[in-house]
């Protein structure tokens, strides 16, 4: 049966995208997912050489012939995004401005506007030292992030059973709005990165609240543990408030800054936080793949 673990945080920045690609690299087999299309960094320590390409349509934008406008301003009125432009010659549409919401196309008494299909991403097949990956990139501007996620997952999925791979690793995106679920829906289980800062506590009670939702079991993980140890304290009295289960505590390493700045993942080296990293994995492994 196909697993689905995925790695998230109630914000970026906690550590994420460094224990997603130690645990592709400690997987036996897996297929590997980026879902953070909106700022993908995980191809930056694990290399993927791109195979395939495939073009994400997911909104709609409007298209201004000139042939058929008559200037009289009508649209420019009517878009409260304020995407069409006048360059004092013409009118025009801010591609970038445009919502696709069809108020223009609707008030044009000339109907010299229209709704057309428009490129709102690539996502990517890709092969890494460890395995398929796949990964996106969203267009600046674009707002259907929750739809490229979903592509990103459907093809993981069918590569998955394409190689006869058991395992999806999914380093989701961070927070809780609709990129976050995106991520963690249908996933078998969800591991959560909290970091002892003063905000920590609150992102991670939001993220375990999102989590929950779906009713998917959590584990956590609390990153640069050492940091702020009451802060780290009090997390832990939540999650045991809570019958959360901490899978670990990786302690500050300068290793994590060395292995970053090397693209490499820091169980490459033989340092504290590796060493953690790997009890966690095991953890995570028993749980989900012989649990």
């Amino acid at each position: 049966m196909l697993k689905q673990i995925a790695i998230v945080s109630g914000k970026g920045g906690t550590g994420k995208t460094t224990l997603s690609a130690s645990f592709s690299y400690l997987a036996d087999s897996r297929v590997m997912a980026d879902c953070d299309v909106d700022a993908p960094n995980l191809h930056i320590i694990l290399k993927p050489e791109i195979k395939e390409t495939q073009q994400y349509i997911g909104s709609k934008k409007a298209v201004l012939d000139q042939n058929k406008c008559t200037k009289c301003g009508i649209c420019q009125e009517t878009c409260r995004f304020e995407a069409i432009g006048f360059d004092g010659e013409k009118y025009f549409v801010k591609e970038y401005a445009c919502e696709g919401c069809n108020a223009c196309v609707m008030k044009c008494p000339t109907g010299a506007l229209r709704l057309e299909d428009s490129l709102s991403g690539e996502y990517y097949s890709s092969q890494t030292e460890k395995g398929p990956m796949i990964h996106a990139l969203l267009r600046p501007g674009e707002e259907t992030t929750g739809g490229l996620i979903a592509e990103v997952r459907k093809k993981a999925v069918s590569v998955a059973h394409e190689e006869d791979i058991h395992l999806i690793i999914i380093d989701g995106a961070p927070g809780i709005g609709c990129p976050a679920t995106s991520s963690i829906t249908s996933t078998s289980y969800v591991v959560i990165v909290a970091e002892p800062t003063m905000s920590g506590l609150h992102d991670l009670k939001r993220i375990v609240k999102t989590v929950e939702h779906f009713r998917i079991p959590i584990g956590i993980v609390i990153n640069k543990y050492d940091i702020n140890e009451e802060q780290t304290r009090k997390i832990e009295k939540y999650c045991e408030e809570n019958s959360l289960e901490i899978l670990g505590k990786i302690p500050y390493d300068t290793m994590v800054k060395t292995a970053t700045e090397q693209a490499k993942p820091v169980i490459s080296y033989n340092c504290p936080s590796a060493n953690e990293i790997k009890k966690i994995w095991n953890k995570v492994e028993n749980k989900v793949m012989k649990g």
